[in-house]
């Protein structure tokens, strides 16, 4: 370390003081973040990430004064290693315990009660803090965010993002692990170096006074320029002087003095505490101890007297984690193992939950200690809801502790089944069931174990293996339970296929048995397979039927039956079944896809669109993509609807992506359409009519719902490509859907268009509109009415004016601008004269208040007057992640960062237009 180089003396200059030295840089950039929100330039995250004892927890600490000196109100969390199990405890040490608290103990009851649902309860937790930033900016910090819980880790992905435009500011610190975080929008990230030498000396300064020997800075070179590592060095130094051996690597020289300073009974007291974590209680470490805690006031007392350990009034602390480790490195390895094990036993015994025992046993528990099996089984069950990779891993940590041979090793590794498969980690939960069912188990057990396995392969998609499974299991058990549960998901896998009639008979085959069992997972398996195959063969009465009972007895089936009333164009209960979902709701992502399939079907598409773009947001919170292809697809189409080909062939590259990841039979059918789509946009009309064939080859091309409402589209694609036969035979179909569903104008009125493209037949055109008129979807009435008008224009018919204006009318109020400026063309054939135009003659603008959808100016408006995300939702009878959506969006088009921002934006807008006379 050379104190006189010029390069290194000017890092120490400015602002620095003790405890902050060389750190002036990072300190300066935390202070303009802090008053960039507080001046209304929106929320921002950032990280401070480095090795322990770099000086992250210091900068924290003096962020959270500069922030309340700028009026901030903070919370300030610290998640902690052995701590890591319990949900939300991360995020819940600091949101309760501020001085104001940032959130009121009776709103985190409320949380804590629906903590099963992870997208609801993070949505409500950003909202209350959306409530409490409306008039005071906050900060929120985490320390040791690497050690945070699993839901407050999804907590702390999800919330900075959607609080962007709050005058929130996020500060996480941890180590190097860029995986761990996820890098947003407005994210800082200031990495920790190792203090440069004239930073060094200014320490030493501070610690020794006045001139710094050169034999205590070359000691300080072993600090390797952790901040820490050389106040303890110095701290020792100061005690003891310089002389001695020089310190083992990275090792604190005033901790090693430390401790060989104290009493034996101190000493161990200490490595007791640390195996229990950096804070623990004194009763659990006088239990551990095997002494009364009243007994251990001198072993507290020295500790605290050798800057070891911290008492903050309800536990104890080591001062730094950097000490603790210290202790627990001299700690022999199998040492260590017996205290942990010891100190899960006692927590138990003390009446303290699995949560809190689990993480010593995970340290501790060895093959064949049942007690550890059921205990992290039992912690499995308890958080599987909420942390469901976690509960994977505690399930299959318990099943690697039971001996192979034990008899209770088939019922632990059914749990590990169910827990990875909850998880999405389906194949290692096939391979898990597959190790057990090689070990032969009983017919009973192998039943059992290929019943829960049956819903692992339903979501790998293997439909022939889980046929091949299931029929084999049906043949070996003789629980009634089971065999309702295997029946049942039989006649799920055979709505995947041809033989619809025969897997009806084994649906209704499984619902009698599974009332006869009373077991109320094979009733709602029986029913919704029952309700798919009714989908499937296109009879939207019995799909109604089955899905209403179904909902009715679980409510997470509620999408389900929104979807099935939408193919029977029972609009206004979709709408009532959408309100009423509940809160919070379950399956939100689905809830929002029926919701966006609804405003599809209504020619709402700037709304469905947001909707689609929201529901495959909550599925990539969640991690679980099960809908991408069918959402992108929908968007696709969408998109080529406004004439948008760039953002159709981006949704067409998403969509190829996810089919070669998951090739289902569903998403192969829909994917292929869509590039029948996307050709006959292109002027390739023999391919897309072969891709269109092979849809229709595989299986009947109205057998997939998503394609049921684009059967018109399939035959224009078919006459177009010189394939009459194609278009003959989809004009059929559709004719047999409509004669299933007679009460349906849809299905009717369809299949009358259908057949008047086939046959040149006017009177069926005709007829065709007359049919979708009285129905609730105005965008096949638009299409009908534009075929009618020309072909009336074809015969030179005065009628295909109004028939083409109603269709471009239509057609512009959705916003379907390429399909009105078609429509448009053939106006201007029909009156020799230019016809009316679109809105938009084009795309509409990216920037700007011109590029805002209608409800995103509404949104903008709500917002502007100082609504929340939850007011602007309930005032717009949206969902609030629909809401959020729009904002995401609504600050992208008008560059803006922040609700204040916004509002100016709005209040510039309105004088403009009030100026202008718009």
């Amino acid at each position: 370390m050379n104190p006189d180089r010029p390069e290194e003396r000017g890092a120490a200059t400015g602002s620095s003081r003790p405890g902050l030295r060389g750190r002036e840089a990072e300190l300066e950039r935390l202070r303009a973040l802090v008053e960039a929100v507080r001046d209304g330039e929106g929320g921002a995250i950032v990280l401070l990430l480095g090795e322990p004892g770099i000086g992250k927890t210091v900068l924290l600490q003096e962020t959270i004064s500069i922030a309340r000196a700028h009026g901030f109100v903070v919370s300030h969390g610290r998640a902690e290693e052995l701590h890591e199990l319990a949900p939300l405890a991360s995020l819940a040490s600091g949101l309760l315990h501020g001085d104001p608290p940032l959130l009121a103990g009776t709103d985190f009851a409320d949380l804590a009660g629906h903590h099963d649902q992870r997208i609801w309860l993070v949505e409500r937790l950003a909202q209350l803090i959306e409530e409490r930033s409306a008039g005071t900016p906050v900060l929120i910090a985490v320390d040791d965010v690497q050690w945070a819980d699993p839901l407050s880790r999804f907590a702390l992905s999800v919330m900075p993002a959607r609080l962007l435009s709050s005058p929130v500011l996020w500060l996480l610190t941890g180590r190097e692990d860029p995986e761990l975080y996820g890098q947003g929008p407005r994210t800082t990230t200031l990495p920790l170096r190792p203090l440069p030498d004239t930073a060094l000396t200014e320490l030493a300064r501070d610690a020794l006074g006045g001139h710094v020997p050169e034999q205590v800075a070359e000691l300080l070179d072993g600090a390797g320029g952790n901040p820490f590592l050389a106040t303890e060095m110095l701290a020792g130094i100061a005690a003891s002087g310089a002389d001695g051996t020089r310190p083992p690597e990275r090792l604190v020289l005033g901790v090693r003095d430390r401790l060989a300073d104290l009493r034996p009974d101190t000493l161990r007291f200490l490595r007791i505490g640390s195996v229990l974590g950096r804070a623990f209680s004194l009763a659990d470490a006088a239990a551990l101890c095997g002494r009364p805690a009243s007994g251990l006031g001198a072993e507290v007392d020295e500790a605290i007297d050798a800057a070891l350990l911290h008492d903050d009034g309800e536990r104890l602390l080591f001062r730094h984690d950097l000490l603790r480790q210290a202790v627990y490195a001299d700690l022999a390895p199998s040492v260590r193992r017996a205290l942990h094990r010891e100190a899960a036993s006692r927590l138990v015994a003390a009446g303290r939950s699995s949560v809190d025992a689990v993480p010593h046993l995970l340290k501790s528990a060895e093959p064949g200690d049942m007690e550890a099996v059921e205990l992290l089984s039992t912690a499995a069950a308890d958080v599987i809801a909420v942390m469901p990779d976690l509960a994977a891993d505690l399930a299959v940590r318990a099943l690697e502790l039971v001996p192979p041979r034990a008899p209770m090793a088939y019922d632990v590794g059914e749990r590990a089944i169910v827990a990875l498969t909850r998880a999405g980690r389906y194949t290692q939960a096939r391979d898990a069931g597959d190790a057990l069912l090689a070990r032969q188990p009983p017919l009973d057990v192998f039943a059992r174990l290929q019943s829960v396995l049956g819903d692992t392969l339903w979501h790998l998609d293997d439909v022939p293996e889980l046929i091949r499974r299931s029929t084999a299991a049906l043949a070996a058990v003789t629980d009634p339970a089971i065999r309702a549960r295997l029946t049942a998901r039989l006649a799920l896998a055979r709505s995947r296929g041809s033989d619809l009639a025969a897997a009806r008979d084994t649906g209704e085959r499984a619902l009698v048995e599974a009332e006869r069992a009373g077991d109320r997972e094979a009733r709602v398996l029986a029913l919704w397979g029952l309700g798919e195959i009714a989908l499937n063969a296109g009879d939207c009465a019995a799909a109604v039927e089955h899905h209403t009972v179904l909902s009715v007895f679980d409510t997470a089936f509620r999408p389900e039956e929104a979807v099935a009333r939408i193919h029977m164009d029972d609009f206004d209960t979709v709408r009532r079944l959408l309100r009423t979902a509940g809160d919070p709701p379950l399956r939100p992502a689905m809830l929002i896809w029926a919701q966006g399939t609804l405003n599809t079907g209504l020619g709402r598409l700037d709304d469905a669109d947001a909707d689609f773009v929201t529901a495959e947001r909550l599925e990539a919170d969640l991690h679980v993509p099960g809908n991408l292809v069918n959402i992108r697809v929908n968007r696709g189409l969408l998109a080529l609807l406004r004439g948008d080909r760039e953002a159709a062939r981006e949704h067409l590259d998403i969509v190829r992506a996810a089919v070669a990841d998951r090739p289902n039979t569903g998403n192969h059918a829909t994917h292929r359409y869509f590039e029948a789509v996307v050709a006959d946009a292109d002027g390739d009309h023999a391919e897309a009519a072969e891709l269109v064939r092979s849809v229709q080859r595989d299986h009947p091309f109205l057998r997939w719902r998503l394609l049921r409402p684009h059967v018109v589209q399939a035959v224009r694609i078919a006459l177009r490509g010189g394939d009459r036969n194609l278009a003959e035979d989809l004009a059929a179909q559709a004719a047999a859907h409509a004669t299933r569903n007679p009460t349906v104008p849809t299905a009717r009125g369809t299949a009358a268009h259908a057949a008047g493209l086939v046959t040149g037949d006017r009177e069926l055109l005709e007829r065709s509109v007359r049919i979708l008129a009285t129905g609730p979807r105005p965008l096949p009435l638009a299409a009908a009415s534009a075929d009618l008008g020309r072909a009336l224009l074809t015969a030179g018919d005065c009628a295909a004016t109004p028939a083409l204006t109603r269709a471009h009318d239509i057609y512009s109020q959705a916003g379907a601008d390429a399909e009105a400026d078609r429509v448009r063309a053939d106006l201007e054939r029909a009156t020799s004269r230019p016809g009316r135009r679109t809105g938009g003659l084009g795309p509409r603008p990216d920037q700007g208040w011109d590029a805002l959808t209608a409800s995103e100016r509404k949104v903008a408006r709500l917002i502007a007057a100082g609504h929340t995300n939850r007011s602007a939702a309930q005032a717009l009878v949206v969902s609030p992640h629909t809401v959020n959506t729009h904002l995401s969006s609504i600050f992208r088009k008008l560059s803006v960062r922040s609700r204040v921002h916004l509002a100016r934006f709005v209040l510039a807008e309105d004088d403009a237009a009030t100026a202008t006379g718009d």
